[in-house]
């Protein structure tokens, strides 16, 4: 973990597919003063991506991070993953337009990408908006109250 910001922390996981995107993100995200909580993978050799998405999910259920990026090969499996907790809204998200309107129309807390399938200046794009768009409330709201729901 990185020196506390005044930026709020990230989670970061990704599975063996995502290791090298999610590396690169990482290195994009600490000149920018944010607080990074790197959960893992922390090389290439082969994991399982469930095992790093429950992470993520766990650090913003626990409250150490109110958002996270997760990584693997096409970003479904880790974002389902993820998704089984109940405190996690992640949005699989292919370009900047898609991240942006999932934090302003879903409030989602994790960006997933799929390292395979994006490229690498789409997923800084995707961060970036992400991280820098606001959940827009409103009529959007109840529908988000309803992802709670069982």
């Amino acid at each position: 973990m990185t020196e506390p910001s005044s930026k709020p922390a990230i989670a970061l996981g990704s599975d063996h597919a995502g290791f090298e995107l999610k590396e690169l993100l990482k290195a994009e995200l600490l000149p920018q003063g944010y607080t990074v909580l790197d959960l893992g993978a922390f090389g290439p050799d082969s994991v399982d991506y469930p095992d790093f998405g429950h992470a993520v999910a766990q650090a913003i259920e626990e409250g150490r991070a109110p958002m996270g990026l997760i990584v693997c090969g096409t970003g479904i499996g880790i974002s389902i993953a993820a998704n089984r907790n109940p405190a996690v809204r992640a949005a699989l998200c292919h370009n900047g337009l898609e991240a942006r309107l999932a934090r302003e129309h879903n409030d989602a807390n994790v960006l997933a990408l799929g390292a395979r399938i994006i490229g690498t200046e789409a997923a800084k794009d995707a961060l970036s908006e992400f991280l820098n768009t606001e959940f827009g409330g409103g009529r959007h709201e109840g529908r988000v109250a309803k992802l709670g729901q069982s």
